[in-house]
């Protein structure tokens, strides 16, 4: 599933192209996605001003602007969601079921499994919507940090890594990036997140932050079906410590990487390097 990293990848490479344009049609090719994909979407963008590409968690959030009033269109990857930029006329594929039409371009959402989101929302304001109130913190935003952690997690006694997971108290930390940033702040991710010290709570939000920077550096993580815009792939499981590798030894002790399984996903970890 594509993750905050991913989103962002996907929101940087628009932003050379898409804001400033002038929407010109959108195209829908399915009924549904993971919701019904509504008459409006294809109505009332069109014709309006693309005026930036946000993101709030794993939303992409399109600010559309005229001068009967704006509105959005929020769009979620899904599981296999994907953005792609191609030519004007590109013929889609199987599962190509949103073209919007730029000039000169078309943004085409591609969703084989169609868990993906995508409708339209009038008005100046979007973040109170219901798919957004109920996000966490930013991790990548200047309130995250370990002052706040710790405030956060006095009450928290499941396991640290499910809590990093959780999307209504930090959004878009997915599994690969959890494990990672507990590999490099040397906590298992057993551990009840009520008994972190504020010491550890201040190295795990500078890692957590570390984590997800280099994994946007590195295109995000292309697991299964993600790309970048211009088709591209990520590279950041390339280069990862400990996610998926188990039996693999331990890049600091040698001693072997274990695999358990945590609120229904596998969590990789090094027993003797995190406690």
């Amino acid at each position: 599933m594509p993750e905050l990293p991913e989103v962002e990848v996907s929101r940087l490479g628009l932003l050379p192209y898409l804001p400033g344009q002038v929407l010109q049609g959108v195209s829908l090719r399915a009924p549904r996605l993971r919701h019904e994909l509504s008459p409006a979407l294809a109505e009332r963008p069109v014709g309006r001003c693309l005026k930036r590409v946000e993101r709030r968690g794993k939303y992409l959030l399109f600010d559309f602007e005229s001068e009967g009033g704006g509105g959005w269109i929020i769009l979620h990857l899904g599981m296999s969601g994907s953005l792609r930029l191609v030519p004007p006329g590109t013929p889609p594929s199987k599962h190509d079921h949103v073209d919007l039409h730029f000039p000169g371009r078309t943004l085409r959402y591609r969703d084989p499994r169609r868990f993906g989101t995508l409708l339209w929302v009038d008005g100046p304001v979007v973040l109170d919507h219901p798919l957004l109130a109920p996000l966490g913190v930013e991790p990548l935003s200047d309130a995250f940090d370990g002052a706040w952690l710790h405030q956060a997690l006095r009450r928290r006694q499941a396991p640290i890594k499910q809590v990093l997971m959780d999307a209504h108290c930090i959004v878009g930390v997915g599994n690969i990036y959890a494990a990672e940033s507990l590999f490099r702040s040397r906590i298992s991710p057993l551990t009840p997140a009520c008994r972190l010290s504020r010491q550890r709570c201040d190295r795990l939000a500078a890692t957590v932050r570390e984590v997800l920077v280099e994994s946007i550096a590195a295109g995000g993580s292309s697991v299964r079906d993600y790309v970048h815009s211009d088709g591209g792939a990520g590279s950041f499981q390339l280069i990862v410590a400990v996610y998926d590798r188990e039996g693999e030894p331990c890049q600091v002790c040698g001693g072997p990487i274990r695999r358990i399984t945590q609120g229904g996903r596998s969590t990789f970890y090094c027993p003797r390097c995190q406690r």
